[in-house]
């Protein structure tokens, strides 16, 4: 998988925002050049796994959530990988090339938490990034295990607590009377019916991926997210530099991401599109991980 620039000249040059309106649509089931695939025997299960850059260098991990997996950061892992960072990401137990993981257990936040911190642990300390649900996930990791961070991002992450639809743009006033199955049902109609208006190619990989991934995994996800913990005053008391990133277009108000930055003490960015940042404004959700990770470092 190509991304559009290759040089660190050319991504210092030339502004984040520009080259992420030259992205096109691309081979996702193809990982970044370089990389390596892996399975990371965790708690739950054997997860897949995929690394790009040296292992000698800082270490990035990037989470991704329900139904999703480690290719949505496929354009990010160069980006990260050039600045000079070890960059890795699995699929949760449950989805897409991890599905087996979790399979004769019950998905809980603690099944989730334990796999993330297994991970760390094998690796080292990193730079943690939880996208949407995995956001959820990261906080928890956080809060019990510090040790295990260099920096926290917390990428369109459910700015709430408790039942998190209710406070959706579009399925707010049904989350009263939503059950966990017909929550995921809804989702994963979502999904297929492409009401993300992702591309093409983009749109047969995130189809393509429920042939794989459990359904039982994604409706007790669901369920979880509609009991979500209330971590922010622990996560403001953490002594991390930390940094809360959404699209002005997503599944939450943006009013919402931005109080949750100001809740949880954390810097915050905002992009010009939907609940996918890492897919649709890379360079600029790259720009600013580089910015939280030199922060740290001070």
């Amino acid at each position: 998988m190509s991304v559009s620039t290759d040089s660190r000249s050319e991504r210092t040059s030339v502004p984040p925002a520009v080259l992420d309106a030259a992205l096109r649509d691309v081979e996702w089931t193809t990982p970044p050049a370089g990389s390596t695939v892996s399975r990371f025997r965790a708690p739950s299960g054997e997860l897949a796994v995929v690394s790009l850059g040296d292992p000698g260098q800082p270490r990035v991990v990037l989470v991704p959530g329900a139904t999703g997996s480690k290719e949505d950061f496929a354009l990010m892992l160069p980006i990260l990988a050039h600045a000079g960072y070890f960059v890795q990401s699995f699929d949760l137990a449950g989805q897409y090339q991890s599905h087996t993981a979790g399979a004769d257990s019950t998905y809980t936040y603690q099944l989730f938490v334990d796999d993330l911190i297994a991970f760390l642990e094998s690796g080292g300390p990193a730079h943690l990034l939880g996208y949407s649900f995995a956001g959820t996930i990261a906080q928890l990791v956080a809060v019990h295990r510090p040790d295990l961070l260099l920096s926290l991002a917390l990428l369109t992450t459910p700015p709430g607590a408790g039942n998190v639809f209710a406070t959706m743009r579009w399925l707010g006033p049904l989350a009263p009377i939503a059950s966990a199955r017909r929550g995921a049902a809804l989702m994963v109609w979502g999904i297929m019916t492409n009401k993300n208006r992702v591309p093409p190619r983009r749109l047969a990989f995130v189809r393509s991926r429920f042939a794989l991934t459990s359904r039982r995994s994604v409706e007790e996800i669901v369920g979880l997210m509609m009991a979500s913990p209330d971590l922010r005053s622990r996560v403001r008391d953490l002594p991390l530099a930390k940094l809360v990133a959404a699209g002005s277009r997503d599944l939450w108000p943006l009013s919402a991401h931005e109080r949750f930055a100001h809740d949880v003490g954390a810097e915050f960015r905002a992009y010009a599109t939907g609940h996918s940042p890492s897919e649709t404004t890379p360079h600029q959700l790259s720009a600013d991980l580089l910015d939280l990770y030199a922060r740290a470092g001070r």
